[in-house]
């Protein structure tokens, strides 16, 4: 696969690649309709394209996540929809067999989401959870039945409270993937702040990286 990006835009991480492999081995995938929110780069679209969807449809609220999405889509020889969009805003009415999505996760003091510059990427609130309980609540309005939501997050924003979420709106929930590591470089940055808050334990200097599955 190849991944371009103009400047400004969300480069892939860990995270990203993990979310695309967990994609990957689903089997509603081959054949089936996905949407994928907060695309940045469109990395994740375009691996499910490659992968065998029948339509591919990115949503990211900036003007340059969009172009991109569109140009890697062109440099790996897919069809990816890519739109300008809140969520599922852009995509009234609209049901798949596959949503996915990698949103920003990063806990700040914030409650408001950052509207311009690189915090875009990374910023969601005080827990982490702005646009994540966002995507999880209006899943299912828009998931065909069967469908599947896939997100992901940090242990740090709270595995069961998402769990919950996705059984409070009427999807089965499971955890799909768990990867352990150390803190990545901004959240290391933040340690003394996150103990503060009860986010992270004295000295803990180690989070999982969830992918977290919900069936309609």
């Amino acid at each position: 696969m190849r991944i371009a990006r103009l400047p400004g835009v969300f480069r892939p991480r860990s995270d990203t690649w993990l979310l695309a492999a967990v994609l990957r081995r689903q089997d509603r995938l081959r054949g089936g309709t996905v949407l994928d929110l907060c695309t940045g780069s469109g990395a994740i679209a375009v691996a499910a394209a490659l992968a065998g969807a029948r339509s591919v449809t990115a949503v990211d609220l900036s003007a340059r996540a969009v172009l991109t999405t569109r140009l890697n889509a062109r440099l790996n020889a897919v069809r990816v929809e890519a739109l300008r969009g809140d969520l599922f805003a852009a995509v009234p009415g609209r049901r798949f067999d596959v949503i996915v999505s990698n949103p920003p996760y990063l806990p700040s003091t914030s409650h408001r989401l950052p509207q311009h510059g690189p915090a875009r990427h990374t910023e969601a609130g005080p827990g982490g959870r702005l646009l994540l309980d966002r995507v999880i609540a209006a899943a299912p309005g828009h998931l065909a039945p069967g469908g599947l939501l896939l997100v992901t997050h940090s242990s740090l924003n709270g595995e069961l409270e998402t769990l919950e979420r996705m059984r409070a709106a009427g999807l089965q929930a499971a955890v799909e993937e768990r990867r352990s590591g150390a803190l990545g470089p901004l959240l290391a940055a933040r340690a003394p702040a996150l103990e503060a808050t009860g986010m992270l334990a004295p000295g803990e200097r180690r989070e999982d990286v969830l992918v977290l599955a919900g069936t309609n």
